[in-house]
C-alpha cells in the first residue's frame, strides 16, 4: 500500500507530461505566487482528483505542499464532511490567491454540511478569504438567509475598493435571485457606499431588472 509521499510522487510524474508552459504563460490570479507551477490545465487537474478519489489524509498533505496542482487536487480529493471546526482554519490558511479561493469554493467548501463558517470568513480582513467564502455559500444548498445577508454586507463593507469581493457577492445573490427577490433587495439597501457596494448594486439590480 503506498503512503502519501510515494502517492505524491506518482501524481508529480503525472503532472510533469501535461506540463504546458503557454497556459503558465496565461495565468492571471491574485495574490501570491505557487513556489512551483506547471501550468496544468484545470480540467486536466481535477480529472487527476477524480482518479485518486477522496482521500482526506493524502488531501491535507498535498495542500501543504508549494506546488499549485498538488494544491488544486487536494481541494478535490478532502473529505467535506470532515471540515470542522480546527480543520476549517487549516483549509483557510492555504487560500493564498485566487485561484486557490475558487478551486477550494468549487471542489471542497461548498460541499461542507455547517455553513456558519461563511459569515465568519467574510468577517474579517482577508479578502481572498472572502471571496472564497461568498463563491461557496453561492454553490451551497445548505445556505440560510441569514448567512447570506450577513455574509455579503460584512464582506462588502470591510472590503471598500475590491473586484473579487464584487464577484463573490454578486455570485451569492444571484444564486438566489430566482426565489428569494425581496432578501437581495434588502440586502442592496443596507450595503455601505463604497466601490464595492456599487459594483455590487450594478451588477444585481440590471439582473433584478431582466431577471437574469
Amino acid at each position: 500500500m503506498q503512503n502519501n509521499t510515494s502517492k505524491m510522487v506518482t501524481l508529480l510524474g503525472k503532472i510533469r507530461k501535461q506540463m504546458n508552459g503557454a497556459v503558465l504563460d496565461t495565468f492571471r490570479y491574485y495574490g501570491a505566487k505557487y513556489g512551483m507551477n506547471y501550468g496544468v490545465a484545470i480540467h486536466s487537474i481535477r480529472q487527476m482528483a477524480s482518479e485518486v478519489g477522496t482521500d482526506h489524509d493524502l488531501a491535507k498533505f498535498l495542500y501543504r505542499q508549494q506546488v499549485r496542482e498538488l494544491q488544486i487536487i487536494a481541494l478535490w480529493i478532502a473529505d467535506a464532511n470532515l471540515v470542522v471546526g480546527s480543520e476549517l482554519d487549516f483549509w483557510r490558511e492555504g487560500i493564498v490567491n485566487s485561484e486557490l479561493a475558487e478551486q477550494a469554493a468549487q471542489g471542497l467548501l461548498c460541499n461542507v454540511a455547517d455553513m456558519s463558517f461563511v459569515a465568519n470568513w467574510c468577517s474579517g480582513d482577508n479578502s481572498l478569504v472572502a471571496y472564497a467564502a461568498l463563491l461557496a455559500a453561492s454553490r451551497s444548498k445548505n445556505i440560510s438567509e441569514q448567512i447570506i445577508q450577513n455574509a455579503v454586507i460584512e464582506a462588502v463593507t470591510l472590503n471598500t475598493d475590491n473586484h473579487l469581493v464584487a464577484q463573490g457577492a454578486v455570485a451569492l445573490l444571484s444564486s438566489v435571485i430566482a426565489d428569494r427577490e425581496s432578501l437581495i433587495v434588502s440586502i442592496l439597501e443596507q450595503l455601505p457606499e463604497n466601490r464595492t457596494a456599487q459594483l455590487v448594486a450594478e451588477e444585481i439590480k440590471w439582473r433584478l431588472e431582466f431577471g437574469c
